[in-house]
């Protein structure tokens, strides 16, 4: 692998990749140190240090790449863009229009040009709801933003300027994209966790001097675990046979494709429905957060469970999201890479199967029973904290076992770790495809 990464560093067009993807995460992270205009900096110390907060705070900090800490003109991160492509996908199944635009030369561009549209609206909700949940959650009961929805210049200024720093981080990963090395969104939110990893890990031991060696143990031993599981699965694949039939080329007669196959993955989305079910279950709570619920009441109690990470409502709705997330995004990929029909298109069929529709549903019943595996192992991942939760309370009886200050899974988390790992796995995977181009051996060799 060292000997991969010097070969990478040597070929120019690689290293330009490599810099430039490191050039973007450093504007990024300048980025997330621009605070937004009038924020009142003894009352965010109040929400960050706010028990009660943690749970919301850590996912929007994972979304922003570390930029709610501050909350800077990126505190709303990449989240308004990921909940709009969440909502486009979940409308064109079922809209004819958005379907048939889709299917068009040219339709996916359409789609992701809606995607952004819907991103401005997206941004301008969350600024609104973040500030306003942050607000509720100071305590000293100082507004997070004086002045904030009573000054009209002052809540333009800001909400044009928090949606502005939206558009400008799904910029920056649109050009990871186009120009660097991996998937854009994906690394921004990858470097955002590595970053606030070893503060959050100080964190823990410090607050917990008394559990320190055992907080210790039991972090490296879900990093270590957890880390083997998702590489297992991740790599692992279902291989469906595929032959092609004879053609002829001039006088001579050729087998096209013998020994060929489809290769189905057991978890095909990789992190992408655990970035989904972040998002989602968060905008519960920053909607209710608008109107301030009274303490107690039944949407006050949502928003508690929602956006403070933790208990049973939580966790359950985290995993069936999740499980369900991966189904469906399993079926939109799978869906959209029209498998059947290139396999009809080039002569090609499953032994055993009829071309068309018969293998096109061969061919999602498969899918769908593979992603079974994937589905329950994304979701078990995601609700680790939660069982890490429920193990610190039996053992620890007296003690309050929630929160991120004594959870070791929460350095990380479920969703940070398999984020971490799938990032570097797909980041490396395009850099073995650049120097394999170019006759090198590769990292995944």
């Amino acid at each position: 692998m060292l000997q991969a990464l010097r070969n990478a560093f040597r070929l120019p067009e690689v290293r330009n990749k490599l810099l430039f993807t490191f050039f973007i995460l450093l504007v990024y992270q300048f980025g997330t140190h621009v605070p937004v205009i009038g924020v009142d900096s003894v009352a965010l110390d109040s929400v960050l240090n706010n028990p009660n907060a943690d749970g919301l705070v850590n996912v929007l900090n994972l979304l922003s790449g570390g930029a709610v800490q501050r909350f800077s003109v990126l505190a709303n991160g990449v989240y308004p863009y990921i909940t709009a492509s969440i909502i486009l996908q979940l409308l064109v199944p079922i809209v004819p229009a958005l379907e048939a635009i889709q299917r068009e030369p040219g339709g996916q561009e359409k789609i992701q040009r809606y995607t952004y549209f819907l991103a401005i609206p997206m941004a301008i909700l969350q600024s609104i709801g973040q500030i306003s949940i942050f607000s509720a959650l100071t305590q000293s009961g100082q507004p997070i933003i004086p002045g904030f929805g009573q000054d009209f210049l002052l809540t333009l200024s800001v909400i044009i300027t928090m949606t502005a720093g939206t558009m400008f981080a799904v910029w920056l990963g649109e050009l990871i994209t186009e120009q660097g090395i991996g998937n854009g969104i994906s690394i921004i939110i990858f470097a955002g966790i590595v970053a606030t990893a070893p503060g959050n890990l100080i964190l823990l031991l410090q607050n917990n001097p008394d559990r320190a060696i055992y907080n210790l143990i039991v972090f490296v031993v879900i990093v270590l675990a957890s880390v083997v599981t998702i590489i297992y699965v991740q790599e692992g694949v279902r291989r469906i046979p595929v032959q092609y039939g004879k053609r002829v080329r001039g006088q001579k007669q050729m087998q096209m494709g013998r020994g060929q196959y489809i290769p189905l993955r057991v978890n095909p989305v990789g992190m992408i429905p655990l970035i989904f079910s972040q998002s989602i279950i968060t905008f519960p709570a920053i909607i209710i957060g608008l109107f301030s619920p009274p303490e107690g009441s039944f949407f006050w109690q949502i928003q508690n469970a929602l956006g403070n990470q933790r208990g049973l409502i939580y966790w359950s709705v985290f995993f069936l999201m999740t499980v369900g997330f991966t189904f469906f995004y399993a079926d939109v990929m799978v869906g959209n890479y029209r498998l059947a029909e290139t396999l009809q298109r080039q002569g090609g069929f499953i032994p055993g199967i009829r071309p068309g529709k018969r293998t096109d549903d061969y061919i999602m019943r498969t899918t769908r029973r593979i992603t079974l595996v994937g589905a329950l192992f994304l979701g078990t991942i995601a609700i680790v904290p939660g069982v890490v939760d429920f193990i610190n309370s039996l053992i620890f009886p007296l003690e309050v076992a929630t929160g991120s200050s004594n959870n070791p899974a929460l350095v990380l988390s479920g969703s940070g770790l398999i984020i971490v790992v799938g990032v570097v796995i797909d980041t490396l995977r395009q850099l073995e495809a650049q120097l394999v181009m170019r006759n090198y051996e590769g990292f995944m060799r």
